[in-house]
């Protein structure tokens, strides 16, 4: 397949219509035009044809009429004939007569025309064809013989101008040309509404589907042709099914999640009972458990909602109140949260995970902070696609570029000093993966560490 062919085949539907259309519309016009044209010319050929032959018979009349035939045959009853050079001539003489046996119309000016006859013709034809004037001018002839018995034969020819054929011709080109530009105009402007109309119910699907995605709707609603209406409804099916996996895949993670945790739970409580150092240790690997289950539970339930059609999550609400809470938190250290997040500004995606993320990213900011976190949000456009940007900044120490991706590792921790697991970065890089987002760290202005996520966005958000 040629390159022109390929880019031709990914072009739109209505694109490729449009092209087919335009194309097969000029060629059609055309074959028809040089149809016309010719069968035009022809019937013009005809037309001038007979009106030579008109004066051919006139001048056999007036050659078989009494008297001499080598008389003077007089007026044919067309001035043009006597005209020099005219263009419009006649001339008789007997079958290889000589310059002075030719009697010819004035107009030919002691010229001679050209002999039409050629070895296979049959005497008593009438013969048609083109030739030269003694001018170069081009002459449309009319050739025929006439026998007068013992008065011998006689070759009659007429000819008149060619070019008032191809003038004809060409003001019939001319009009034929304007009137099937305008004919393709007309047939190209109802393509197009053809096209419109026809595709209007693919486009309403499209709708549709886009409100789907949006959060606007479930399920596919509305009229479409019987043609289009099996693909509406299979869009339906499919819109089901799936709904019906990510139900199931939250009622087996929430199972998983009970089952596990009432164990551990059990474990700790046992440890109670048994000795210091042996419960220091179970506490400790039933916590390590239990993270390590909440942390895998979560990816699960993450990994099935991921992408989620129609899911869309409201950032401010969310973020806003994640700030009070860690503001309250670590009240202690004067913590002041500020935000800065346009009201709607939407995250394609669970709320759940967005708080999972958010509130990872900004606990690990209020830990290092001195005493102020900063949270932004804004949409960006990549690859004409909209991405939701969450940007934490913290007043800490910061972190030194070759360990910002160790922290990024499941379970690692730089400073042992700070309480928790060292999981929350890992989840939220985690997380950010399965919604085909990212996680990376830099130095924020404010002198501490920057956290930038980035997500997909809603393409209403602005």
């Amino acid at each position: 397949m040629s390159p022109l062919v390929r880019r031709f085949a990914s072009r739109p539907i209505a694109v490729r219509l449009a092209v087919s259309s335009v194309f097969w519309s000029f060629v059609i016009l055309l074959i028809a035009g040089l149809i016309l044209s010719t069968l035009y010319r022809d019937n013009t050929e005809r037309a001038f044809d007979q009106r030579l032959l008109v004066y051919a018979n006139t001048l056999a009349s007036n050659l078989v009429g009494p008297g001499d035939p080598d008389r003077d045959l007089g007026p044919i009853g067309d001035p043009r004939f006597e005209l020099p050079l005219s263009g419009w001539y006649w001339q008789v003489a007997r079958p290889n007569a000589v310059l002075g046996e030719i009697r010819s119309s004035k107009a030919l000016f002691g010229g001679q025309l050209p002999n039409l006859a050629s070895g296979d013709n049959r005497f008593g034809q009438i013969r048609r064809g083109y030739g030269r004037a003694p001018d170069e001018r081009s002459l449309r002839l009319i050739e025929r013989d006439i026998d007068l018995g013992e008065d011998g034969r006689y070759i009659i020819r007429v000819a008149g101008p060619a070019d008032e054929i191809d003038a004809a011709v060409r003001d019939f080109i001319f009009a034929l040309t304007v009137t099937f530009a305008l004919l393709g105009i007309g047939l190209g402007f109802t393509t197009l509404l053809q096209i419109r109309f026809g595709l209007r119910p693919l486009a309403n699907l499209r709708s549709a589907l886009g409100a789907i995605r949006r959060g606007e709707a479930e399920r596919i609603v509305g009229e479409y042709p019987r043609d289009i209406s099996p693909l509406a409804g299979e869009l339906n099916l499919l819109l089901d099914t799936n709904r019906e996996i990510l139900e199931r895949a939250r009622t087996q993670v929430g199972n998983l999640a009970h089952a596990l945790k009432t164990p551990l739970s059990i474990i700790m409580n046992e440890a109670e009972n048994a000795p210091e150092d042996v419960a220091a240790r179970v506490r400790e690997q039933a916590t390590t458990m239990r993270d390590q289950v909440n942390y895998y539970l979560d990816r699960a339930r993450a990994a099935a909602l991921a992408g989620t059609l129609g899911t869309l999550t409201e950032a401010e609400p969310v973020i806003a109140g994640l700030a009070r809470t860690f503001a309250k938190i670590y009240r202690d250290k004067d913590l002041e949260v500020a935000l800065a997040i346009p009201p709607d500004l939407r995250f394609r995606g669970e709320k759940q995970d967005l708080e999972e993320m958010a509130g990872n990213l900004i606990d690990n900011a209020s830990k290092w902070a001195a005493n102020k976190v900063e949270v932004s949000v804004e949409i960006v456009r990549e690859d004409n696609r909209p991405r939701f940007r969450l940007l934490i900044d913290d007043d800490g120490p910061g972190l030194p570029e070759t360990a910002r991706e160790e922290v990024l590792k499941r379970g690692r921790r730089l400073d042992e000093t700070k309480p928790g697991s060292g999981l929350g970065l890992s989840i939220v890089s985690d997380l950010a993966a399965l919604y085909r987002g990212s996680l990376r760290l830099d130095a924020s202005p404010k002198g501490g560490l920057r956290a930038i996520l980035e997500l997909p966005g809603d393409r209403s958000s602005t």
